[in-house]
């Protein structure tokens, strides 16, 4: 099987953790979780809060560093509060479908992390889950849609071993 992410390392911090080994579970048990085939390809950046502030001023227009960004392929948003978003399809029959990137933040992550006092380990692999869940079009803006993606990810990150975070 291929890969399903593909990880780009901008910051040698990351070289501590085996990134490429928690992206591919995390990714590969959330899209089994969905019912997806675990044939997708990502793009994952990891960086620091520098190069990630710069992107978040960019595209959101919030000048401050953030654990997780995420830019999806396709719109996928379910088009009711609570409503289960769209499949990803695949822009050639036969390929697997892209279905974004997925930015996090070194710094942030591992600060997060020691202030909840979990593994840095636990932590990144549940912000990918989260941005991965955003690439499939589950958001949290809305009350209905923040109790359907917190649901999922805590089941998904029941099976990746790791507590439920909220």
């Amino acid at each position: 099987m291929a890969d399903i992410v593909d990880t780009v390392i901008e910051l040698p911090e990351w070289q501590a953790l085996d990134l490429d080994g928690l992206a591919e579970r995390a990714v590969g048990i959330t899209l089994r979780r969905l019912g997806l085939p675990d044939v997708a390809e990502v793009a994952l950046l990891a960086t620091g809060d520098t190069r990630i502030a710069e992107l978040n001023a960019d595209f959101r227009a919030k000048e401050a560093a953030t654990n997780v960004l995420s830019w999806p392929s396709a719109d996928l948003a379910a088009q009711t509060p609570g409503g289960q978003p769209a499949l990803p399809e695949a822009d050639f029959p036969g390929e697997p479908p892209f279905l974004g990137d997925v930015a996090l933040s070194w710094q942030t992550c591992r600060a997060e992390a020691e202030a909840a006092g979990k593994p840095v380990e636990a932590h990144v692999s549940h912000l990918i889950v989260h941005g991965v869940l955003h690439l499939l079009g589950y958001d949290h803006i809305h009350d209905e849609d923040a109790a359907l993606m917190e649901r999922i990810e805590v089941e998904i990150l029941g099976e990746l071993g790791i507590p439920d975070p909220y």
